[in-house]
């Protein structure tokens, strides 16, 4: 079976079409990969829990009674060693957990380390 002279060109413009589109594509249209669009619905999600849970924690740090203490400790603290500050607190777990919330603890620090 002979094949048509116009076939070859063809084939190679349509596979040159696809790279060229695929390249674009993922540079320039922000196509992505599954994992990367999995990796960042999971920072999204963490966001939103922490935004949702941050009144919790500022709320949390006016109600107890050793708050003084522990905002004197916080002030005191050099900025890698707040987080764990507000996590010993337990101001970072939410109701029912059974550990702190790493992300919330550390919003929560930065926040009250503005106040």
């Amino acid at each position: 079976m002979k094949l048509p002279i116009w076939l070859k060109p063809a084939l190679f413009g349509a596979v040159a079409g696809a790279i060229v589109i695929a390249f674009i594509g993922f540079t320039q249209l922000g196509w992505v990969t599954g994992s990367s669009a999995a990796s960042l619905a999971t920072k999204q999600a963490d966001l939103a829990v922490v935004s949702a849970l941050m009144p919790y924690c500022l709320q949390s740090s006016v109600n107890d009674p050793a708050a003084a203490a522990v905002i004197t400790e916080l002030k005191a603290a050099s900025s890698y060693n707040r987080r764990s500050i507000i996590e010993k607190s337990g101001w970072a777990t939410p109701l029912g957990a059974t550990a702190p919330n790493t992300a919330l603890a550390q919003a929560c620090q930065t926040e009250l380390s503005k106040v």
